[in-house]
């Protein structure tokens, strides 16, 4: 029997927070990533509360012609440079289910460039 691609990426999703999880000190930073946009949140898992989010469709954003993974370049490196402002210098990565190539990867990328340690 074959998974559909959201029950797979659940299942992966559930092997991964099982060993993942935020503190106030180094946050768990998760990663969505949706077919036009991609969101990325800071969440403290002890206090279950989402510390700080950012996404491709915030005010923030350039509305350049850049494409999907410059985007998420720029939503890790706006990530990072709210959390640095906040005091946070470590994360968790989560990456939701997701592979870690593309998009998720220049999200990544972008916020280790950002001063992100994970």
């Amino acid at each position: 029997m074959a998974f559909s691609k959201q029950e797979r990426r659940n299942k992966i999703k559930q092997k991964l927070r099982k060993r993942i999880t935020g503190t106030a000190q180094a946050p768990r930073l998760t990663v969505y990533r949706s077919n036009s946009e991609i969101y990325a949140q800071l969440i403290d898992d002890k206090t279950g509360k989402t510390l700080m989010a950012v996404g491709s469709n915030d005010k923030g954003m350039k509305a350049d012609k850049s494409n999907k993974s410059d985007k998420a370049k720029q939503v890790g490196k706006m990530i990072a440079e709210k959390a640095t402002s906040g005091g946070i210098t470590e994360v968790v990565f989560d990456r939701n289910g997701f592979l870690y190539h593309g998009r998720v990867k220049s999200l990544a990328d972008g916020a280790r460039e950002g001063g992100l340690k994970f």
